[in-house]
């Protein structure tokens, strides 16, 4: 099995910074594709960003400019950097990972426990 831990959620300020990580340990051979995603109260689970093992990123629109995604490929971890936080980005963030647990075989899809992310001042 894969764990993923989530860390970095809290309270902050309207534009404010926070900074997220997600570590993933276990049966893992590679990861593939990273990401976070968030779910705010009343609302659909969204795609803020992700990343792939080469490096290449994409946002959602709302967040580009202010977030950064980044992975750490020896440590098995994403990093979420969010900047001039807004109170619109309250929400919950999950991390999520596709997981190739040996050198042949599926992609599997994980999902962390969520930190909660809360933009008030």
């Amino acid at each position: 099995q894969v764990q993923l831990v989530e860390s970095g959620g809290g309270l902050v300020q309207p534009g404010g910074s926070l900074r997220l990580s997600c570590a993933a340990s276990g049966s893992i051979f590679s990861l593939n594709l990273m990401g976070w995603y968030r779910q705010a109260p009343g609302k659909e689970r969204e795609l803020v960003a992700h990343i792939t093992s080469g490096g290449s990123t994409n946002y959602a629109d709302s967040v580009k400019g202010r977030f950064t995604i980044s992975r750490d490929n020896a440590k098995n971890t994403v990093y979420l950097q969010m900047n001039s936080l807004e109170p619109e980005d309250t929400a919950v963030y999950y991390c999520n990972c596709h997981v190739r647990r040996a050198s042949t075989g599926p992609t599997y899809m994980y999902w962390g426990q969520g930190t909660q992310v809360t933009v008030s001042s």
